[in-house]
């Protein structure tokens, strides 16, 4: 951590803002901070965070974190006239929190690197809360030197840090972990309709599956605590920023070949909600999709 000086925070919404709150609380180092919403700088000023333009960060901090919705974005950012690559600095470490494309990450990484500045990949996952008690999981995509000049301040914020390998590595297992999610919760939304429907108590269905070999994350999770109770909240994981990840997957599918059925039946389902109008709403909310009542 010693190489670092000066730490910067690019995208401070539902997951970046408590990110960068406890890296300014527990990283040791001063923190500039960059969203186009003023009201999170506002809030973070107090713990330690100086407002910034993504352009002052870029040529003040030797450490960069970006926390943006989309990959897209990521490379719209990055690629400005005014943007990261054309302040970047040799020496430089940029760590992309966001859930980005594979191919994506890896070709900014390239570009990144004829500036002489690194360009890694660290997606995070769990929920707001855990991003608030400092309790990720974060799968990193880089070299074994930038991964462990890295580590110190990533362990602010989570709890589990993955090397996964080289740069796109950390988005290869952070996509595939939200498919495997997403097809889970269908799963559970399937079989909480054909529970009810055949005179059952979804509740008992579900409390049962956690003592037998249906038993998951998922399920003590998304299923215990959305998809019985009804509980789809706006701002937590919406069915857009879910049907997002999907599609990486998907297109990383492609990529290698793979005809991957079960996320292409989880792509109809997000359609659907999207279609109903549950865009905004926790991801869960297909379970009320799959089974109108």
């Amino acid at each position: 951590m010693a190489e670092f000086q000066r730490a910067g925070f690019i995208g401070l919404g539902v997951m970046g803002e408590p990110i960068c709150r406890n890296l300014a609380v527990k990283g040791g180092l001063p923190v500039l901070g960059c969203d186009t919403d003023s009201a999170p700088l506002q809030r973070l000023a107090p713990h330690g965070v100086t407002a910034a333009t993504s352009a002052q960060i870029m040529q003040q901090c030797e450490v960069v974190f970006l926390s943006l919705p989309s990959g897209e974005i990521v490379a719209q950012l990055s690629r400005a006239a005014d943007g990261l690559l054309a302040n970047a600095r040799a020496g430089q470490l940029i760590v992309d929190l966001s859930t980005s494309p594979v191919d994506v990450t890896r070709e900014l990484a390239r570009e990144f690197e004829v500036k002489g500045a690194t360009f890694i990949d660290a997606p995070v996952a769990r929920t707001r809360a855990a991003a608030e008690a400092g309790t990720l999981s974060v799968m990193i995509g880089g070299e074994e030197r930038s991964f462990e000049a890295v580590k110190p301040l990533v362990s602010t914020f989570a709890n589990e840090i993955t090397h996964c390998g080289p740069v796109g590595s950390g988005q290869v297992v952070k996509i595939l972990n939200n498919m495997v999610l997403f097809e889970t919760v269908v799963a559970l939304s399937e079989a909480r309709a054909i529970a009810r429907r055949s005179g059952v108590d979804p509740q008992v269905v579900l409390e049962t599956f956690t003592r037998g070999s249906a038993d998951s994350f998922a399920l003590r999770n998304h299923g215990l605590k959305a998809i019985l109770p009804g509980n789809f909240p706006e701002k937590a994981f919406p069915v857009d920023y879910a049907r997002k990840d999907l599609r990486y997957a998907l297109a990383l599918a492609e990529q290698t070949g793979v005809q991957a059925l079960g996320a292409r039946n989880v792509d109809v389902w997000f359609d659907a909600a999207l279609a109903q109008g549950h865009g905004n709403r926790y991801f869960p909310v297909i379970s009320r999709v799959i089974d109108a009542e």
